[in-house]
């Protein structure tokens, strides 16, 4: 099992926005230093607890200063941008990469987010779509394109001037295109098999039951079955918040109580997914259960690992268990309230818990 990163990321309002911006990079480098193989970023503009505007932009910023791990967006979120905006945006960073990329794409699940780019009450997944079939047709395509859709049209006909370079849109420096991921927060989601078939690989949301990302791996391999293709555990990867302590007792506080940054992060989730956003199926096995009995120390409690070393190991291995196989964990870096902590996390998951969890799983 490898170990990657994903970052939404997520702070309390209040802090400065400079300094937040630059502990989310150092989260990035430290990981890199610290050999995880991948980091995900993900991106939204009218939110200031996740003040990342541009998964883009941030991941750019880290490009020249990490060496080995690859980077991915996670995810663009497609109908709030022009699909030719997208597709020379993600080659320019393809290249400046030299092929580390991931290209992590959804329909955005941000409702204010859709509010201000005018897709509100939209059907969002019809304009994702479109938006992605553009960018990968620009991509196969040359100038001057002549794309036209229902919500977008890509075309330089009027205006190319082709022995001069003009009127063509770079294309990635991966051929024919980054992989592509898309992330699964829906229990029993379509969007997977619907992704499986045209070789996408999934991310599990770490705001997901256990058994709710167990019933992801089924829906992936009925979409690369149905396109005569093998369904590889290896290439389904598995968000969960994971803290790690010397200590039970600091494990316990920083990881679960509503002290730490932990029970914030669930905090807000619960007060966008089951507040405004209806989605509190999310956050139960019986659909029965009354939302009010989905509270923030509710949620923290049923979703986080916390613990020492071996503590966190076992918890891991009966994650897997519930889950079934998978072939990367994702870490999530939630805000460091105590950077010390946050940062003796990262290295404990990396160098302690991630070999024993792997000689555990050899030995089966």
């Amino acid at each position: 099992m490898k170990l990657a990163t994903f970052m939404m990321p997520l702070h309390p309002p209040g802090r400065n926005p400079a300094e937040t911006l630059a502990e989310d990079r150092e989260a990035i480098l430290l990981a890199d230093r610290l050999g995880f193989s991948e980091a995900f970023v993900g991106e939204h503009v009218t939110d200031l607890a996740e003040n990342v505007t541009s998964c883009l932009m941030f991941l750019a910023s880290v490009a020249h200063e990490t060496s080995n791990i690859v980077l991915g967006s996670g995810t663009i979120n497609m109908p709030n941008s022009h699909p030719a905006a997208i597709a020379a945006q993600v080659a320019m960073l393809d290249h400046m990469l030299k092929g580390r990329f991931i290209m992590g794409i959804s329909p955005g699940g941000l409702m204010s987010d859709a509010e201000v780019f005018g897709n509100y009450q939209k059907d969002r997944n019809a304009i994702f779509l479109e938006s992605i079939n553009m960018v990968l047709d620009i991509w196969k395509g040359e100038g001057p394109y002549e794309l036209k859709g229902n919500f977008f049209e890509v075309t330089t006909k009027k205006t190319m001037i082709p022995e001069i370079g003009q009127g063509t849109i770079l294309k990635p420096y991966q051929k024919p295109h980054p992989p592509i991921v898309v992330t699964a927060v829906a229990p029993h989601s379509k969007g997977v098999t619907e992704a499986a078939k045209r070789g996408w690989t999934p991310i599990s949301a770490n705001f997901l039951l256990p058994e709710w990302v167990a019933s992801h791996w089924p829906k992936y391999v009925e979409g690369r079955k149905a396109v005569g293709a093998e369904p590889r555990a290896a290439d389904w990867r598995v968000a969960k918040s994971i803290f790690v302590a010397d200590d039970d007792k600091v494990a316990e506080r920083y990881g679960r109580s509503a002290e730490g940054p932990y029970h914030f992060y669930f905090k807000q989730l619960v007060r966008k997914l089951v507040g405004f956003g209806g989605r509190s199926n999310l956050f139960k096995l019986d659909q029965n259960q009354p939302d009010s009995e989905i509270t923030p120390d509710y949620v923290t409690k049923k979703l986080v690992i916390a613990g020492t070393v071996n503590s966190v190991v076992d918890q891991i291995l009966a994650f897997r268990e519930t889950t079934g196989d998978f072939g990367t964990l994702l870490y999530p870096c939630h805000d460091w309230l105590d950077p010390a902590l946050g940062k003796r996390s990262m290295q404990l998951m990396a160098e302690q818990v991630m070999p024993k969890v792997n000689a555990a799983l050899k030995g089966r």
